[in-house]
């Protein structure tokens, strides 16, 4: 890529580990999915000679960082990357220097995708194949034959769809979309948006039902003229993202960690954004085995969504179970309807397994009432750890709201910062984006207002790349900017990068913090280095009836 990665690949893992072992001690975290466990993501087998061996184990790690690759990295086998070292350094503790370097790697990107283009390497060829990065492709011939490359575009506007949540359990996830919408209110102010088109999103509230999903992505497609597609959730994406493809329409930055997005080969339209969930579950366990080396094996419960985003976490830690019997003696996940008012019966049930570690795998107000839950039921007391999820990190959503009982819980957070956690208030960017919230008349501390710029800065970044490119604004050139995406995203922490590069590397974050929770101060205090494992999780082609890639 243009902007060249700064030392080793991955040479944060190779401290983190030691380090959060250090610090952390030993004894202080489509809906209907099968509850079928073990055959559908059994290990390979442990032969280097057999080809199928090898094949399976290949698959089996897709969609995420593999074990291998972190134990690897722990050994210090990681292999090293070139540093640039005629790159400019830019002042990220004012606006101004993270509004220079945000131009720069704008500029490479431009001038890389450019030459390509020009050589005919990349951009739409003669048979009407789009060519990119690392050997992506899209087949234009397989679009709708009223196909436009420059659909829901006008002289005045770039028009944005997107589904999201905005009732229900989830309705907090809502604010995402509102300050996403005050992040590009400023951008048409300041800027006349991009190339003189304002910014405009066309939001639809589903509710979290795939089926109301389904519906209003009909509608954007076929009736609202948009230039392009965002969506969040999980069994909502996966019961879209197959006829967005189909019809042709960039689909960036879903939000969701689920590895399926992690596909350019069959769904090439569609860009990951978070960390993968899988990824998450190698974390979880990889810290109990560094944190808790004198109560190994130990026994897991996991308090799950009942969907397609629980699907992805229960099956992801119960393969990292099934191989490492070493760390972890039992695992018990227990499902909970994403429309349950109450948690109680489910955290009974974990109680009475009696776990060591806990790690909720759900999303949005259930998030909230685990934390309460286990407190209440006397569990946390008597657990080594207990976990919430990267989705609910948010402070003032999730943590806050539960008072003492969320103190001491763990997060592998995905890199993310808090605009409310007072160790970030005074960043620039930060800053900056809640003046933004504030002269809209927001609240800033609704920490999810700033999601949204965290989900509106790469679209906004490759939508400024797209227009400069040769031929300007239009869905391919988005596609080609989108899979060359190499930012310094503001609302990450150090260390963790955002990159994608065409169909090598289809997962923008990979990597994350290790983050355990002060209820006295509300802020989530990083123990250890950031791990990140950038350009090292293959691709996933998710195999929805057994649950994997």
């Amino acid at each position: 890529m243009g902007f060249k990665r700064k030392i080793l690949r991955l040479l944060a893992v190779l401290f983190a580990f030691a380090m959060v072992a250090a610090a952390c001690g030993g004894s202080d975290s489509d809906d209907d999915s099968s509850s079928d466990s073990g055959s559908d993501t059994a290990a390979a087998s442990s032969s280097d000679s057999s080809d199928s061996d090898e094949a399976e184990e290949e698959e089996d790690d897709a969609g995420a960082l593999s074990q291998e690759a972190v134990e690897e990295a722990v050994s210090g086998d990681a292999e090293e990357e070139e540093v640039d070292e005629d790159a400019p350094t830019f002042d990220r503790s004012t606006l101004d220097g993270i509004w220079e370097e945000a131009a720069y790697r704008r500029q490479l990107m431009i001038d890389e995708i450019t030459e390509n283009m020009e050589s005919g390497d990349w951009g739409v060829g003669d048979d009407n194949i789009l060519r990119g990065p690392a050997g992506f492709e899209a087949d234009l011939n397989n679009c709708p034959g009223d196909w436009s490359n420059t659909h829901g575009l006008t002289d005045t506007t770039i028009r944005v769809g997107q589904t999201t949540v905005q009732s229900g359990n989830l309705a907090a996830y809502g604010n995402i979309s509102v300050g996403w919408e005050n992040y590009w209110d400023w951008l048409n102010a300041e800027y006349g948006g991009i190339g003189g088109r304002n910014l405009v999103m066309i939001i639809k509230d589903d509710g979290y039902v795939a089926a109301q999903t389904i519906e209003f992505v009909d509608e954007l497609i076929e009736s609202a003229n948009i230039f392009a597609l965002h969506g969040l959730g999980s069994p909502n994406g996966l019961a879209v993202y197959d006829k967005i493809n189909a019809e042709c329409v960039p689909h960036l930055f879903y939000a969701s960690g689920h590895p399926a997005w992690g596909d350019p080969v069959h769904h090439p339209w569609t860009t990951s954004n978070q960390l993968s969930y899988l990824t998450e579950a190698v974390l979880w366990g990889t810290w109990i085995k560094t944190n808790l080396p004198d109560e190994l094996p130990v026994k897991v419960a996991g308090l799950v969504m009942d969907n397609d985003f629980g699907l992805a976490y229960e099956k992801g830690f119960e393969f990292y179970a099934e191989n490492n019997p070493d760390v972890v003696s039992e695992y018990l996940p227990v499902r909970h309807d994403p429309a349950a008012p109450t948690l109680t019966n489910e955290v009974t049930t974990i109680a009475a397994f009696d776990p060591d570690v806990f790690i909720s795998m759900t999303a949005g107000n259930p998030c909230l009432l685990a934390v309460q839950e286990v407190e209440a039921s006397g569990l946390l007391e008597r657990l080594s750890a207990a976990f919430t999820p990267s989705v609910c990190k948010a402070i003032a959503a999730y943590m806050a709201p539960a008072g003492d009982a969320a103190h001491g819980w763990w997060v592998v957070g995905g890199g993310v910062k808090d605009s409310t956690d007072p160790k970030y208030s005074s960043e620039p960017f930060i800053a900056f984006l809640n003046q933004n919230l504030k002269d809209g008349g927001l609240d800033p501390s609704i920490s999810l207002l700033a999601t949204g710029y965290f989900f509106a800065y790469p679209w906004t970044e490759t939508l400024r790349v797209a227009n400069e490119l040769p031929g300007g604004l239009t869905r391919t050139n988005v596609m080609l900017a989108a899979r060359s995406i190499d930012i310094y995203h503001p609302l990450m922490m150090d260390g963790v990068a955002y990159e994608l590069n065409g169909a090598a590397d289809a997962f923008a974050i990979e990597g994350s913090d290790f983050s355990q929770f002060d209820a006295n101060e509300q802020t989530w205090n990083q123990v250890g280095n950031i791990v990140d494992g950038n350009g090292n999780s293959p691709n996933c082609e998710w195999d929805k009836e057994n649950g994997g890639c």
